[in-house]
């Protein structure tokens, strides 16, 4: 065998198509070079995100291109149906995170008040950046690279590691210490499989982002918690009881806490148990 014939085989399939795994590594190459490219380019830090979506949108472009395959086919077509389910999403996040909050007030962990520094136009101005947050967040991880590793590892060993590298890539935010660490990083490991089982159900990226936009922007903006260690100023500011860091996740936000494990594991329940699964094809 050549060493042609060699490489043919370890890049393609037994019917000449390029292997799944060589599919993601050429994404994340090219995704690595035009961040560094974009990198050089000066802009104010509130454009810096909409720098990297863009540098993730053209990195899936081309990749699809090579495969004869548009932008829209990994979820991004722009109709009725896009605006419904992302929607639909918002509010399940907004719905998901409350839940939480409700549940942590219940066993006495915090108490509300009204912070009077942020008002009602401020509380909307802040979905611009969580949007943006979102969108690039899901462009990563649950766009081009984890539809192939659905491909080629199956849905659930492609939840399992993409909800690994979720975590992983959260694990320099502030606050990631001890047992906040750990319980941290079980639910973004969770929402991670609960945003790849919205895709797997619609084929859509558009119910992830809304999701991941509602919990976000809930949690911070209008709650008043951290967001994965950040601490946004809220339409409400919690303040604690001194009750265990389990239960209220503390500065980190109700992501390190026990009610946003149990309603995010009940979340994915429901998805997993929706019968409008995608089917995966291989192209």
């Amino acid at each position: 065998m050549s060493a042609f014939s060699k490489l043919l085989t370890l890049l393609e399939n037994k019917q000449g198509q390029v292997k799944n795994g060589v599919k993601i590594i050429g994404f994340i190459f090219l995704l690595c070079i035009t961040s560094i490219l974009a990198s050089f380019i000066p802009s104010p830090e509130p454009i810096k995100i909409w720098i990297l979506i863009a540098v993730a949108l053209v990195a899936s472009w081309f990749c699809l291109k090579l495969e004869g395959q548009a932008l829209t086919s990994i979820g991004l077509k722009l109709n009725v149906r896009f605006l419904l389910e992302f929607l639909a999403g918002a509010l399940s996040g907004v719905l998901l995170i409350v839940i939480s909050a409700l549940i942590v007030k219940l066993f006495g962990g915090f108490i509300w008040t009204r912070n009077s520094q942020v008002n009602l136009s401020a509380l909307f101005y802040a979905l611009s950046p969580f949007f943006a947050i979102s969108l690039f967040e899901e462009l990563l991880f649950r766009g081009y690279a984890f539809q192939r590793a659905v491909r080629g590892l199956g849905k659930t060993n492609a939840l399992l590691v993409f909800g690994l590298l979720f975590v992983v890539v959260h694990w320099s935010n502030p606050g990631m210490t001890g047992s906040v660490k750990a319980w941290a990083s079980l639910n973004i490991g969770l929402a991670s499989v609960l945003l790849g089982l919205a895709w797997l159900r619609t084929n859509s990226l558009a119910l992830p982002i809304g999701i991941h936009l509602g919990w976000n922007w809930a949690q911070g903006s209008l709650l008043g918690f951290g967001v994965s260690g950040t601490k946004p100023s809220g339409f409400w500011a919690p303040v604690f009881n001194d009750a265990p860091q389990w239960l209220t996740g503390g500065e980190f936000g109700l992501e390190a806490s026990l009610p946003a494990s149990i309603v995010c594991l009940m979340a994915c329940v429901c998805l997993g148990l929706w019968r409008r699964a995608t089917t995966v094809s291989n192209p």
